[in-house]
């Protein structure tokens, strides 16, 4: 079902005429009981999807904006074992699918299967792990098919054409193509090549290709959803919510749909 209702969302999408949006937040920031508030504001605002961060004490991915918002977390005392017992005490209030963002160490702390299984109860659709490598990924894969979760895959600008194949034809749930080299963080610009680099991994991929790292502006969403099928913004939504501004995360939402209001 969970895998089910990701890959429903994005068949909405496509009707729709618009393009996929998928916000990231960090779960715990703020206290794990404003999560409910989050994520409910995001879905009636019109996201496909919602990308929740487990923090972590080595986020080697994640840049100065994510990072602060995973030691607020952790000072809060979040744990991935806490963050799915949250979820699975509001999941039927919760219509639109979650993916959990997370190191692999806390899933192999927690115990792979343990994970999925807790995971699938929580109402779950999929994972992304961004330091286990395709090769690496039937460590997990057998328990998460169980509990019908998606594994979605990471490309990078760094892939060789033979690579961007194998992780694209690997990825469940859609293919997550990072368009920038570094680490995550609002930009004020994309590259050049952003356009051929999305075109390659959609020829492989028979999921959708969702464009993540550095999108900070409605500009940023229409443009870099017109090479593929939907953006993910990460460290401008945790920004703009510190700041207050929601208005200015539902305009980053609509920028993606004309059909939302």
């Amino acid at each position: 079902m969970s895998k089910q209702r990701l890959e429903h969302a994005f068949q909405q999408v496509e009707k729709s005429g618009g393009k996929a949006f998928v916000p990231y937040i960090m779960a715990g920031d703020g206290g794990l009981e404003s999560l409910e508030e989050k994520i409910l504001f995001l879905a009636e605002s019109g996201v496909t999807a919602i990308e929740l961060g487990i923090p972590f004490s080595d986020p080697v991915a994640d840049g100065p904006t994510i990072q602060a918002a995973g030691q607020r977390a952790l000072a809060e005392g979040t744990t991935l074992r806490k963050v799915l017992a949250y979820l699975e005490g509001i999941k039927e209030k919760v219509d639109v699918p979650l993916i959990l963002m997370t190191y692999f160490n806390p899933v192999y702390q927690y115990g792979v299967e343990a994970f999925s299984k807790d995971a699938g109860a929580a109402g779950v659709s999929g994972l992304i792990i961004p330091d286990l490598p395709v090769e690496q990924s039937d460590i997990v894969t057998p328990f998460l098919r169980q509990e019908e979760l998606a594994l979605i895959q990471l490309v990078t600008l760094m892939s060789p054409e033979e690579r961007i194949r194998k992780i694209a034809e690997a990825s469940e749930g859609f293919v997550y193509a990072v368009t920038v080299n570094g680490i995550t963080g609002a930009r004020s610009g994309v590259s050049e090549h952003l356009g051929s680099y999305l075109k390659r991994i959609k020829q492989y991929s028979h999921v959708p290709v969702l464009a993540g790292f550095g999108i900070s502006s409605p500009e940023h969403v229409q443009d870099i959803g017109s090479k593929c099928d939907g953006v993910i913004v990460g460290s401008k939504i945790i920004s703009l919510w510190e700041e207050g501004k929601q208005d200015e995360i539902h305009n980053l939402i609509k920028a993606s749909n004309p059909l939302i209001l």
